[in-house]
């Protein structure tokens, strides 16, 4: 699996329909209408999202490699 910066997987959940409810720091909160749950996605600058954490908020958003 690629690494994928904060803005770049940001981008991606925002084009699957989540929309940004608000910031906190330096995590961006995401919800989807009709959905409970929420995506926590740190957007850090120079540090790419790799790993378990990027693999489970991108199970969670119910994004593929493709969409990235």
């Amino acid at each position: 699996m690629k690494s994928v910066s904060g803005r770049d997987l940001a981008g991606a959940v925002e084009r699957k329909g989540w929309t940004l409810l608000r910031v906190h720091g330096s995590h961006h909160i995401y919800g989807k209408p009709g959905s409970v749950v929420r995506l926590s996605i740190p957007v850090h600058e120079h540090r790419d999202r790799k790993g378990a954490l990027l693999k489970n908020l991108m199970k969670l958003a119910e994004l593929s490699e493709d969409d990235l």
